[in-house]
């Protein structure tokens, strides 16, 4: 037996609550692991209070990632006792995820623990973290350096935004970071934020295709209009990674910047990631993440408290990233 948060749906309304499953209820898999912690982020809060549809059958245990050890495999590259970490795949969202004791997924999926970090540390990083790295990886392949110049991060005080304000003012670059809660202002800039600009101007549709030139890069996770704005302000040759969509997926501009400009949209995304890539955005999080900011971003809490957590998730009302300790 193991616990796990359950959502039931009966059809009308979804219900989620902490319950004691046996082990045979879970999903196929050739490797089973004993979670130690998972992560909460925006796709669970989406799953948890059923606001995405992204839930075919019920009953389904969310959780898109999750650390622990590996406790019977049938797949080589794993033995009883590895510590691994699971991040997408769609994990949580198809198959059972990770806010439970156990978890049975294929070994394809996981990677090994990196090494000098706790199971702890990699879901304090987890998706979230993942997608930041990529994306700073990603503006880097296209020429940002230190000296380019201002880079933008929406939604700043978010899981994405805050993993990749951290990563960026430790790799030197000069971070204006957006959000809409002046309270989180000097969390940011205690993450190493230069300056923290209000949300709402970037919430207006873009009146030209063209507006004063500024950012040197952008990581968004905001989509909609905030995306329209910040292309148009991109500078010459400059490229915005676009993480997320937490201000709508409908994007309303031109080509304008893309042909005048050369600035690159790039799109990012995590949960299919090549393994390479995924293994080299581990690594760079080992070494361009510094623990002391990582701490200072993260708080621990329990299967129990998911539900709620998930709703203020979704409200824009939590800062950082939330780590589940489900052992707890």
């Amino acid at each position: 037996m193991f616990k796990a948060l359950v959502l039931e749906n009966n059809g009308s309304a979804l219900a989620a609550s902490v319950k004691d499953l046996d082990e045979v209820n879970l999903p196929p898999g050739n490797v089973t692991v004993a979670v130690e912690y998972s992560g909460l982020n925006y796709k669970d809060g989406l799953v948890a209070t059923g606001a995405g549809g992204l839930v075919k059958r019920y009953p389904h245990v969310p959780g898109i990632d999750f650390a622990g050890s590996v406790l019977a495999s049938r797949d080589p590259a794993y033995k009883s006792g590895d510590k691994v970490v699971l991040t997408g795949w769609r994990v949580g969202e198809v198959q059972w995820g990770g806010l439970a004791q156990k978890a049975s997924v294929n070994g394809d999926w996981l990677v090994p623990l990196p090494a000098g970090l706790t199971t702890r540390q990699a879901m304090a990083i987890g998706t979230a973290g993942l997608t930041a790295m990529l994306a700073v990886m990603a503006l880097e392949f296209n020429g940002l350096t230190p000296d380019s110049g201002e880079v933008l991060v929406t939604g700043a005080a978010g899981g994405v935004g805050s993993v990749a304000t951290a990563i960026l003012a430790h790799l030197g670059v000069q971070i204006v970071a957006s959000t809409g809660r002046p309270e989180t202002h000097e969390y940011l800039k205690g993450l190493g934020a230069t300056a923290v600009l209000d949300r709402s101007p970037f919430f207006e549709p873009a009146k030209r295709p063209l507006e004063t030139e500024r950012w040197a890069g952008c990581i968004d996770s905001v989509g909609g209009n905030t995306l329209a704005r910040v292309l148009a302000q991109t500078k010459y040759a400059g490229s915005v990674a676009a993480v997320g969509l937490a201000g709508g997926s409908k994007l309303e501009h031109t080509v304008i910047p893309f042909l005048l400009r050369g600035v690159n949209l790039l799109g990012i995304d995590s949960v299919l990631c090549p393994m390479a890539k995924r293994m080299a955005a581990w690594n760079r999080l080992r070494t361009d993440l510094p623990v002391d900011k990582l701490d200072a971003l993260t708080i621990v809490t329990r299967l129990e408290e998911v539900p709620r957590l998930a709703a203020e998730i979704l409200a824009g009302k939590v800062r950082g990233r939330i780590v589940v300790d489900v052992n707890n």
